[in-house]
């Protein structure tokens, strides 16, 4: 089974199973499958810049290089921001119990891509009621959440759907870029319409 989240609560810990909500879940999905002439199924290969290597699925990976071309391992690259401070990981959200401690306004949960959703339901030997109470009464908790430890966690939101059923959705802020300052747009009027509709007025009898 896998490990549980647990959140704290005041004095109370919670731990909750998540089970992620796929969109096949929802919508169903579609496999297609291509087949040569003699019926083999074919896989998917990248065609190199020579137009005539062919590289299997697995056969591609990323490395790291100095500016000298040697190879560098992961872990002795350091992350930084772009002033070059050291950035610190944080750490996984199942290494400690996470504090419900911040409540956030629907408005700022809407404000965020989610990317992924869990159903919530009780770890073993656990009673939700204390915190289902807040969640039937409106409240939405709001944590960092991260699954391994990274260096920028994303923002999880924890709520009741229109059900009862809890949820778990993790997302990012959403990024509004600024295009320019509304402007009216110019109109131009219509010198024939400014005319009389006698004029205008088609005759079917010419046809």
């Amino acid at each position: 089974m896998a490990q549980p989240l647990i959140v704290k609560l005041g004095d109370l810990n919670f731990p909750l199973g998540l089970s992620k909500v796929e969109r096949s879940d929802l919508y169903g999905y579609i496999e297609i499958e291509t087949l040569d002439t003699h019926g083999r199924k074919c896989t998917a290969a990248t065609l190199t810049d020579d137009g005539k290597t062919l590289i299997g699925s697995g056969g591609i990976t990323l490395a790291s290089l100095s500016p000298d071309g040697e190879w560098l391992d992961k872990k002795a690259l350091v992350p930084t921001d772009p002033q070059g401070t050291r950035l610190v990981p944080v750490p996984s959200s199942y290494s400690a119990p996470v504090p419900l401690e911040k409540r956030a306004t629907i408005e700022e949960y809407l404000s965020h891509n989610i990317r992924a959703v869990y159903q919530i339901s009780p770890g073993a030997e656990s009673d939700l009621g204390p915190l289902m109470a807040e969640l039937k009464a409106g409240v939405i908790f709001q944590f960092p959440y991260s699954f391994r430890g990274s260096l920028e966690p994303d923002a999880a939101f924890l709520l009741l759907s229109a059900d009862g059923t809890p949820f778990l959705a993790i997302g990012t802020p959403t990024v509004l870029e600024f295009v320019g300052l509304e402007q009216a747009a110019a109109t131009v009027a219509d010198e024939d319409s400014a005319e009389g509709d006698d004029d205008e007025s088609l005759d079917f009898s010419m046809m």
